[in-house]
């Protein structure tokens, strides 16, 4: 009996022990069939996951940047869906990172990836109010799902996300994800990146946003679009904005005293300007890149590339505030719309273009007009250099200077040459007999050619065109009847336009007849780039040289793609080039036409200016420059409405192109034609 109850005893303790080391082994079993299928989902899963390392081998999408010439301007920014600009982590501000650690992952320099604890407080919240609105994800998750996965929600995406957030984490420093996070995450507005979402919301680059400003952003990472500041839950972002702030003094990142200044700042969220100087920008786009990169521009759309223009930021705003000045002026003249450009005639560089009045104008006059040329005023058409099928404007007595360069070099006129200002018969042309008369319907008798260019007097001016095509030269023209001589100012006119193109006049093409002795006066149609650019060649002694928009492309890396190789040509002789400059430049000359202080004079400086004012008043230019500068300016109205009250460009260009010259005038040397 004693024998039987030992054996019970140790049956009953070895029984324990099997059943210790049983449950052991189901234990063991257990982990090693979890810790097999974890592997198994992280095998299944992971095996189609893009690489971590995209982030260091592969750039973001960046959208590529149009800069004014000195790279600190941003004028456009070709993007495809992201717009983004990439900045270094060193020029983000401390408390726009700090803001953003405190409401998106407060544990980021403390978790591996994922954050359990946050896990685990999202949980708890979602149940308290009943609906999941909060998902715990760390800061490297986030990223990861706003670089390779779409907004879907499933269990597959959110497993592949995680293992993705652990590898990155294990691979790379907590500032080098940070770093990618700021420039990787949407903040609305097609801005992606904090530097872009700083420029469009508070028109300043990101390194110098406020405390406030830093708190909006980190508030709009939420929701980008549900708190955009141009809706109607503009109060929820700046609410949220206030809780950013309170989680940032609860971390120790504010005291109460900075709490309560950053609460109280007003935030000005500037209206988004998609683009600066909108003429000059979409010439260089349809003129310059898409020409080189394809209709779609497609490479430019995500590879960040930079182009540096030609364009000066501050001449370019006080182009656009004199043109709007004078176009209210204008307006009692029944001129609605103008037009200017500013060329470096040494260089060919355009320093401004303002193709309207007012590129965000709306169509004026009269109402619901199309289009071109139908209204009044068109802000988006721009007039300084037209269309295809609308290719410029007539420039009137602008296109003068051409004409007597030509004489002075075909047939070596000179100023002192002398033709008979007398009512004249130019012979036929379409038809009739041309017999025009001077602006002022006056007649001078016998006059020399300096006074005819510098008074911009019509029938002395049209004589010359004749002097430009006779085979011999002559010391004098008196006659007034050129019936049966048509064929003389066919050859003048040929030289001419041989002379206006080879100095940068693209639009002449027409035959030679159908512009006719009325060239003189402005007959053909030209683009005021154009015009601007082709008085360089006086400016610089005779040599030209095409416009230049684009100095210098880099590509994302900072590496030169192509650089502005154009150079000077010559194309009128030195000494003709001179004697222009010295006749539009010469004040004495010009005062018994437009007065001793025009708007054409300039006190203690010398500048070469001719005016232009076609038939029954519909166009009047005023182009003017010193060696340095080429100024072009043009008023008038998109559907070719002449102005009332019959005043000249003097009055309508002039006052125009004299403020805008006036404050350059300012800053450069006071330079002098070579005599």
């Amino acid at each position: 009996m004693a024998q039987r109850k030992t054996y019970r005893k140790i049956y009953q303790k070895n029984r324990k022990k099997v059943l210790f080391f049983s449950v052991l082994k189901l234990f063991g079993l257990g982990c090693l069939l979890a810790t097999f299928i974890v592997l198994f989902v992280f095998v299944f899963y992971a095996k189609d996951l893009p690489r971590p390392e995209i982030f260091t081998e592969k750039h973001f999408i960046e959208s590529t940047k149009i800069y004014d010439r000195t790279g600190k301007v941003l004028l456009y920014e070709i993007y495809g869906e992201e717009k983004r600009t990439i900045v270094s982590l060193e020029n983000i501000p401390e408390y726009l990172k700090q803001a953003v650690i405190v409401t998106e992952d407060a544990n980021f320099y403390h978790h591996f990836g994922i954050d359990f604890e946050g896990i685990l407080r999202s949980i708890l919240i979602n149940l308290k109010i009943g609906r999941p609105v909060y998902g715990g994800s760390t800061i490297p998750q986030q990223l990861i799902r706003s670089a390779f996965f779409t907004p879907e929600k499933t269990i597959e995406r959110k497993i592949r996300e995680i293992i993705l957030a652990l590898e990155l984490d294990r691979r790379y420093s907590k500032d080098e994800i940070l770093g990618w996070y700021l420039n990787q995450i949407p903040l609305g507005q097609n801005a992606y990146g904090v530097e872009s979402a700083s420029q469009i919301y508070f028109n300043k680059p990101v390194s110098d946003i406020t405390m406030a400003e830093s708190a909006v952003l980190a508030a709009l990472i939420q929701a980008p679009y549900h708190f955009s500041p141009y809706g109607e839950d503009k109060d929820k972002l700046l609410a949220r904005k206030d809780y950013v702030l309170e989680r940032m003094l609860e971390e120790g990142f504010l005291t109460k005293e900075n709490l309560e200044i950053a609460k109280e700042e007003i935030i000005e969220f500037k209206t988004p300007t998609t683009i600066k100087a909108p003429h000059f920008v979409l010439y260089i786009i349809e003129n310059y890149l898409k020409p080189k990169y394809g209709q779609d521009l497609e490479y430019l759309k995500e590879n960040g590339v930079k182009i540096y223009t030609s364009l000066d930021w501050e001449l370019q705003e006080l182009a656009e505030k004199v043109i709007k000045e004078g176009v209210e002026r204008n307006k009692i003249y029944n001129a609605y719309n103008a037009a200017l450009v500013a060329i470096n005639p040494e260089n060919g560089e355009i320093l401004a273009m303002v193709g309207s009045a007012d590129w965000y104008a709306t169509s004026s006059y009269p109402q619901n007009c199309t289009a071109g040329r139908d209204c009044l005023f068109d802000p988006k058409f721009n007039v300084a250099i037209g269309t295809k099928e609308s290719p410029g404007r007539q420039p009137g007595s602008a296109f003068k200077p051409f004409i007597y360069a030509t004489a002075f070099e075909k047939g070596g006129y000179d100023d002192r040459t002398k033709v008979t200002d007398e009512a004249s018969n130019f012979g036929v042309w379409g038809n009739k007999e041309y017999t025009p008369q001077n602006y002022d319907g006056m007649f001078r008798g016998w006059v020399n050619l300096r006074q005819g260019l510098a008074q911009s007097l019509n029938i002395p001016s049209i004589k010359v065109l004749f002097l430009a095509g006779l085979e011999n030269k002559v010391e004098s023209l008196g006659i007034n009847n050129f019936l049966g001589l048509e064929n003389v100012f066919l050859k003048g006119l040929e030289n001419s336009i041989e002379t206006a193109k080879n100095m940068g006049i693209t639009t002449l093409n027409k035959p030679l007849s159908s512009y006719g002795p009325a060239i003189v006066l402005g007959g053909g149609e030209v683009k005021l780039l154009d015009m601007a650019s082709a008085y360089g060649a006086f400016a610089t002694e005779g040599l030209a040289i095409p416009p230049v928009s684009v100095l210098k492309i880099e590509d994302y890396d900072g590496n030169t793609i192509e650089k502005n190789k154009k150079t000077l040509k010559r194309v009128l002789p030195k000494d003709v080039a001179r004697l222009i400059n010295n006749i539009l430049s010469d004040n004495e000359a010009r005062t018994p036409m437009f007065g001793a202080r025009s708007h054409l004079y300039f006190d203690d400086y010398q500048v070469a200016a001719k005016t232009g004012t076609t038939d029954n008043f519909r166009d009047a230019w005023t182009i003017g420059y010193t060696p340095s500068i080429v100024v072009g300016v043009w008023v008038g109205n998109n559907n070719n409405a002449p102005m009332i009250k019959k005043q000249p460009a003097a009055t309508v260009a002039g006052p125009i192109f004299h403020d805008f010259l006036k404050e350059i005038l300012l800053e450069l040397p006071k330079e002098q034609f070579t005599p």
